[in-house]
C-alpha cells in the first residue's frame, strides 16, 4: 500500500526551507545524551559494528517505559498462548519456532494492539465480550508471530549470529531450517487469523504481508532528488514498520465496531494511531543508531550505514552538509564513506531534527484517539505514544 496523502504534505514542508525550521517547534524533551566529542567516541567502535549489535540495543531500548499495568491485561498469557499454537509433534521444529517467543522481547506489537482493543471496546460499552477479546486476541497474537517471522528471515539474510543476546535461530540451526522455520510461523499465524472469521479484518491484516515486501525493495532502492529521497524513507518506514502496527490496531477496532452506514470512523482512528505510533518508533530507532549504542551502552554505532542505507538523521544533515550527497548515491561503499557520514552526522542538526519529527508522530498519535472515551486504555495509549520519544531522555 501507497502511504497515506500527509506523507507527501508532511514531506514538502520537511524539505522546503533549511534546517531547524522545517519541522515543528514543539520540540522533543529534553536529552540527555552529549554529542561534544561523541564522534571520537562513537568511531572508536563503528569498525566492529553488525546488524545484530544494533538488534540489541534497539531491543534494550525499545520502549522507556514499565510493562502495561496489569490490570489491562493485554499481556497476559500471551506468550504461552503462541507457544500452544506453534507447538507439532516434530521436536526439532518445535524447537525452532518457539526460540525467539522467550518472554524477553518487549512485544510492543500485540501490546499496543490489546491496549487499543480494551480502549475501542470501553469507547462502545462492550467490554467482557469474551468472544469478541477472543477474537482480538488474536490480532495481537499473529501482530507478534508476523514481526517475530520477520526477524528470521532477516537473520539470515543478514547472516546474523545473535538476536536480544541469544545465538540467532540461523546460527544455531543453519540457514535453510531457518528459512522454512520462519515460513511456519507465518503459515500458524495465518491459520489463526482464518480463525477471526471475519473476511474484512483477514483483508486488512492481509495488506502488512504486502507492505512488508513492498518495503524490502523500497530498502534496496535510492533516488536522488532530495524530496523524492525522503519520501522513499517515509514510505519504506510505513511498509515495514509502521503498517504492522496501524493495520493491527484497525482490526481489532473492525472485530468491535458493527457494520453501519455511513461507517463508523473508530477503525480510522485506530489506523492512524498505529500509523503515527510506528513512524516515530521507527525514526526514533534510526536516532539511536547513531547515539545509543556508541554514547550510552558502549556497542557499535552506525549499523545502517554500513549496510547502504540513509535514514533520517542522514537525509537531514545533508541538508546542511550537500557533499553527503555522493555517499549515499553510492549507498557508502568506498572506503571511509560510513566513517565520514557518522562523523558528518554528528556535527548537525540532524539528529536534533529527527527527534522533532518523532516528536510530531507521537503527537499526532494522542491526536487520533481524542475521540475515544476516556479509560485506563486509553490512558495506556497516550503513555505509550509518550514512551515512543522518551527513549533519548
Amino acid at each position: 500500500m501507497a502511504t497515506s496523502s500527509p506523507f507527501r504534505i508532511a514531506t514538502k514542508k520537511l524539505l522546503a526551507g533549511n534546517g531547524r525550521s522545517i519541522v515543528s517547534k514543539s520540540g522533543a524533551g529534553n536529552c540527555t545524551w552529549n554529542l561534544d566529542g561523541m564522534a571520537a567516541r562513537s568511531m572508536s567502535t563503528l569498525k566492529g559494528s553488525s546488524p545484530e549489535q544494533r538488534r540489541n540495543v534497539h531491543h534494550n531500548l525499545a520502549f522507556n517505559s514499565d510493562p502495561a499495568p496489569k490490570r489491562l491485561n493485554v499481556m497476559e498469557n500471551l506468550v504461552s498462548d503462541i507457544h500452544h499454537s506453534l507447538k507439532r509433534s516434530d521436536t526439532l521444529l518445535n524447537e525452532m519456532s518457539v526460540y525467539y517467543f522467550n518472554g524477553e522481547g518487549k512485544f510492543i506489537r500485540p501490546r499496543l494492539t490489546g491496549t487499543m482493543a480494551g480502549a475501542v471496546n470501553c469507547h462502545l460499552g462492550i467490554e467482557g465480550d469474551a468472544e469478541l477479546e477472543r477474537k482480538q486476541r488474536i490480532i495481537s497474537m499473529v501482530s507478534e508471530m508476523w514481526h517475530t517471522s520477520s526477524l528470521v528471515h532477516d537473520d539470515v539474510i543478514d547472516h546474523a549470529e545473535s538476536r536480544r543476546g541469544y545465538q540467532s535461530v540461523n546460527d544455531k540451526w543453519g540457514a535453510k531450517r531457518s528459512i522454512f522455520t520462519g515460513d511456519y510461523v507465518l503459515a500458524v499465524s495465518v491459520k489463526l487469523l482464518a480463525d477471526t472469521q471475519n473476511p474484512k479484518v483477514i483483508e486488512t491484516m492481509s495488506q502488512i504481508l504486502s507492505d512488508l515486501v513492498n518495503g524490502e525493495f523500497q530498502q534496496m532502492s535510492n533516488r536522488e532528488d532530495d524530496e523524492d529521497r525522503f519520501q522513499l524513507y517515509l514510505d519504506k518506514t510505513f511498509n515495514k514498520t509502521a503498517s504492522l502496527m496501524a493495520y493491527s490496531c484497525k482490526s481489532v477496532a473492525e472485530l468491535a465496531v458493527p457494520e453501519t452506514r455511513p461507517p463508523s470512523p473508530i477503525p480510522h482512528w485506530a489506523f492512524k494511531y498505529g500509523e503515527n505510533i510506528g513512524l516515530a518508533f521507527q525514526l526514533i530507532d534510526d536516532w539511536l543508531d547513531f547515539v545509543a549504542s556508541a554514547d550510552q551502552l558502549g556497542k557499535p554505532a552506525g549499523a545502517d550505514l554500513k549496510l547502504g542505507l540513509a535514514t533520517a538523521p542522514v537525509l537531514f544533515a545533508k541538508k546542511e552538509f550537500p557533499e553527503l550527497a555522493h555517499l549515499i548515491n553510492r549507498n557508502f561503499k568506498m572506503e571511509g564513506d560510513v566513517e565520514k557520514a557518522f562523523e558528518t552526522v554528528l556535527k548537525s542538526s540532524g539528529l536534533d531534527e529527527t527527534k522533532r519529527f518523532a516528536k510530531e508522530y507521537a503527537t499526532k498519535a494522542i491526536s487520533d484517539i481524542k475521540e475515544l472515551r476516556e479509560s485506563s486504555y486509553k490512558d495506556e495509549l497516550r503513555r505509550l505514544a509518550e514512551s515512543t520519544v522518551e527513549r533519548c531522555s
